[in-house]
């Protein structure tokens, strides 16, 4: 067993999908409750995500070190492009411990949308992160309508079609 001081970032980078179940709740957010509310750094300020009511958020967790993080990107770059004018905001938070490791990541594999930093792991945890890359889809009131672990070819259809239904209901 681990060290209770073990942080999660440590948790989620050394062992994140095969034992990171002893790291955070068992339980899923429920679908239709409030999201938490966070406050993230980000380049001039903090993001928060009351600072998105009235849009639909795509709330992203990544880390340099993560494959399939790396096909999200352009994927959410064109998810943000195609539906941004009808009230789609993406916003990715990095879970590396190190920000010189993100803005690598970054260089390479850049994000046109709302990028902000928890280096510290306290948003993962009030959202129950269980994978990487995760992501959590907001509605325009503050509700969780979605989550989804992972990202794969497969997976890109059924996110865009939630994302889709989400703008449509106002």
């Amino acid at each position: 067993m681990t060290s209770p001081n073990l942080t999660l970032a440590t948790c989620l980078t050394t062992a994140f999908l095969a034992t990171a179940s002893w790291c955070m709740p068992a339980t899923a957010l429920e679908t239709g409750k409030p999201a938490p509310a966070f406050s993230a750094q980000a380049g001039k300020g903090n993001v928060q995500l009351a600072d998105y009511r009235g849009k639909v958020v795509y709330l992203d967790f990544w880390a340099s070190w993560c494959g399939p993080c790396k096909q999200s990107f352009p994927w959410m770059n064109a998810m943000q492009s195609k539906y941004g004018a009808q009230g789609l905001q993406v916003v990715a938070i990095n879970l590396d411990s190190n920000p010189e490791e993100a803005q690598e990541f970054l260089k390479s594999t850049p994000g046109n949308f709302q990028i902000a930093y928890d280096p510290k792991g306290i948003m993962p945890r009030q959202y129950e992160i269980k994978g990487m890359p995760s992501s959590v889809l907001i509605d325009r009131d503050g509700k969780i309508i979605s989550q989804h672990a992972g990202f794969n070819e497969a997976s890109k259809a059924k996110i865009e079609q939630a994302i889709i239904s989400s703008l449509g209901s106002k």
